[in-house]
Order: structure tokens, then C-alpha cells, then sequence
């Protein structure tokens, strides 16, 4: 009979454990999101898919804040996180350590999610829920993604944007690793 998974089942790390689990070669860039309940959304999501870090860029929120920790659940404590107040910088730090800087947005040259191949490592731009992934972040990237979208709105709470697109891409880089 199919049932419930009771979380004594689940074989959940321990945060000092996850620290020494093998990451992804992957990690996300928030350019300025305002919601701290997205960000906290956002570490839940990088902690479930073992990415290497989150950066926190611009007038993003960083731990400890008890709006952060409502969504995220104790990951903020489990996901490596870093604050680089101007982008830029952060996107030419991560460019010399050889990753490829990808925004998520929709631009006139963006390419669908799930045609998107890559055998370096991956820096994934979040944009602000309002104005999206910057123009200075844009010009700053490799190459933009955007997920395929059918009905009316064509826009995705950030944090859902996330999780798809870390769902995405993991499972190509799993299937390399």
C-alpha cells in the first residue's frame, strides 16, 4: 500500500553534514530581490538541489533575519551564501573562476531552459521581481535562459523561476557528474 513518508525516513543531513556533501557545480546570483521571503524560498530550494552557494547581490537580504528564515527553513544556516554588493563584480569573480554566468530572462536572444547545455559550471542570475535580472547583469552573461511559458502572463514568482530552473539543470548536470 502507497503511503505517506514519515520524516524519520527521509535520511535528512544534518547542516554540518550537508557541508561536506558533494555540490553542484552550480549557484545562484540574486540581483536585487526584495521579498526576504523569496530569498528564504530560494536558500530552501539551493539546499534541496546540493548547489555549491548563493550570492546575494545588490538590495537582496542576507541571514540572519527572522523573513529570510520563515521560507528558508534553517537552510540560510546549511547553503553557502556570500554578499557582493555591486554585481558586476561578483559576475567578473565567478567569470575567472571559469563559470558560465547565465541570467534567467526573457531577452530578445534568450534561449529555452530545456535546449540549454553546458559543460562548465554555472552562475544562475535571479532578477528583482519587478524590474527582472539588471541590464549591467545581462550584459554581463554568457547567455540568457528563459523558461517556456503558454498561458497569459508570461512571468514566475522568482522563487518558482528557481526551482525550475534548478530542477532543470541539475538533472543535466547529475547525469555528468
Amino acid at each position: 500500500m502507497n503511503r505517506k513518508v514519515k520524516n524519520i525516513e527521509l535520511n535528512r543531513l544534518s547542516p554540518d553534514a550537508f557541508k561536506h556533501v558533494q555540490k553542484l557545480p552550480l549557484c545562484l546570483i540574486l540581483d536585487g530581490i526584495r521579498s526576504l521571503q523569496n530569498v528564504g524560498s530560494i536558500f530552501r530550494t539551493a539546499d534541496a538541489f546540493a548547489i555549491e552557494a548563493v550570492y546575494l547581490c545588490g538590495i537582496t537580504g542576507t541571514p540572519p533575519h527572522k523573513e529570510i528564515h520563515k521560507t528558508a527553513l534553517g537552510s540560510e544556516e546549511s547553503v553557502n551564501w556570500f554578499y557582493e554588493k555591486d554585481i558586476v563584480t561578483c559576475l567578473h569573480n565567478l567569470k575567472r573562476r571559469e563559470y558560465l554566468i547565465a541570467s534567467l530572462e526573457q531577452t530578445t536572444e534568450s534561449t529555452f531552459l530545456h535546449e540549454f547545455v553546458s559543460s562548465k559550471p554555472i552562475a544562475l542570475i535571479l532578477g528583482n521581481e519587478v524590474d527582472g535580472v539588471s541590464e549591467e547583469a545581462i550584459a554581463a552573461s554568457d547567455i540568457c535562459l528563459e523558461i517556456e511559458q503558454f498561458g497569459t502572463k508570461h512571468s514566475l514568482n522568482v522563487s518558482v523561476s528557481a526551482g525550475i530552473a534548478l530542477w532543470h539543470i541539475s538533472q543535466r548536470l547529475r547525469n555528468k557528474v
